[in-house]
């Protein structure tokens, strides 16, 4: 019988080896802007509090701790305009990545069902309808989501391009979901940086009306917090989706540690140090982009998110070789579906002295 790992793909960054090995020969060493792992320090008072609740002998629960569930609830209300939602509307998980990559099976599809995605996009949408034994389907126009769709994901600000979508762009998934009976799953997990435009969440009644009926948010700590290592993230909307996610999650034994939720609630209390982290992208993004386009890149959308989408009108491939010998690595866009076979994403996700070696290798 083949396993699992037959239904999927390769994984993706196992193919950047050759590139890699390239970049890391430069000088003065590589500048490795191909993922999008924070490299600035985790707020000391987050470090704190997640030292403060080392006696952590009893298990935690599925659906978090109050304390938890409030602060994600209040940081909805106050930062993101979210309708009123209650207690049972909130979970925090391991992590994004595995509510996205788990979220097809936890809600029980399977090979009659469609799950939607962009065209170009977070390659664990697409990872996750496989693992369920779904069907995936990428487009970006809600008019042609098929009837058989029950999960459609958007992502804005976007990974990997930056994009940020209108109010009317969400609006218009929300309406074609709710159409064909499916649950929209909204990954916001980049909405504290956006550079050029306004980001919106689908909780804010602007989007739905005022019913998160249908609707899931999917929210992180690791970009805005520096808190990667944590692995801690939520799922926020419809009370009732939110329970089921509860009652299989149960099974699972899927719970966040209760340390790493008192960090959690540390840190979504606090918007300050979010700005701080904000500007130090913002000036990164400042030196890299122009250096980019001196050289001959073109940079598309990129009004969001820790990324620049990047491309010289190329295979992405023959980009990241160029890079690659000036001790730079990206990723190149075919990781991304493709739609995105001609860019490459650079990420913001370097120190200053690494942003600045790379800008100055591209002049």
């Amino acid at each position: 019988m083949a396993g699992l790992g037959a239904r999927l793909p390769d994984f993706p960054w196992d193919t950047l080896r050759n590139a890699k090995s390239v970049a890391a020969g430069h000088p003065d060493g590589i500048v490795d802007l191909s993922v999008g792992t924070p490299v600035d320090p985790t707020p000391q008072f987050a470090r704190d509090a997640l030292a403060d609740a080392g006696d952590a002998h009893g298990y935690p629960t599925v659906w978090g701790a109050p304390a938890t569930r409030r602060a994600v609830l209040d940081y909805l209300e106050r930062r993101w305009n979210a309708v009123a939602l209650p207690d049972e509307g909130v979970m925090p998980v391991v992590g994004t990545k595995e509510l996205v990559g788990w979220l097809p099976t936890l809600l029980g599809l399977g090979a009659d069902d469609a799950v939607i995605h962009p065209e170009c996009a977070y390659p664990t949408y697409e990872v996750g309808a496989l693992t369920a034994g779904a069907r995936p389907v990428a487009l970006d126009d809600p008019s042609r989501i098929p009837a058989d769709a029950r999960l459609v994901w958007i992502n804005s600000p976007s990974n990997p391009t930056g994009r940020i979508m209108s109010a009317d762009e969400m609006r218009a998934f929300v309406a074609a979901a709710r159409e064909r009976g499916a649950v929209l799953a909204s990954d916001e997990c980049y909405g504290e940086f956006a550079w050029e435009g306004e980001p919106y969440s689908v909780l804010d009644p602007r989007i739905n009306d005022g019913d998160p009926t249908g609707l899931l948010v999917v929210g992180s700590l690791s970009k805005r917090s520096n808190a990667a290592g944590y692995r801690a993230g939520f799922v926020a909307g419809d009370p009732a989706v939110v329970q089921d996610l509860v009652a299989v999650r149960k099974h699972l034994g899927m719970m966040l540690p209760a340390p790493i939720q008192a960090a959690m609630v540390a840190m979504l209390g606090d918007q300050t140090h979010v700005e701080e982290q904000r500007q130090r992208y913002l000036a990164r993004r400042a030196r890299l982009k122009p250096a980019l386009e001196a050289s001959g890149f073109r940079i598309d959308h990129s009004e969001g998110s820790l990324y620049l989408w990047a491309t010289r009108g190329e295979d992405s491939r023959a980009s990241v070789a160029w890079l690659a010998e000036r001790g730079i690595l990206v990723a190149p866009g075919d990781f991304y579906g493709s739609a995105a076979g001609q860019h490459v994403r650079v990420a913001l996700t370097a120190s200053d002295e690494r942003i600045a070696a790379a800008a100055a290798r591209l002049s």
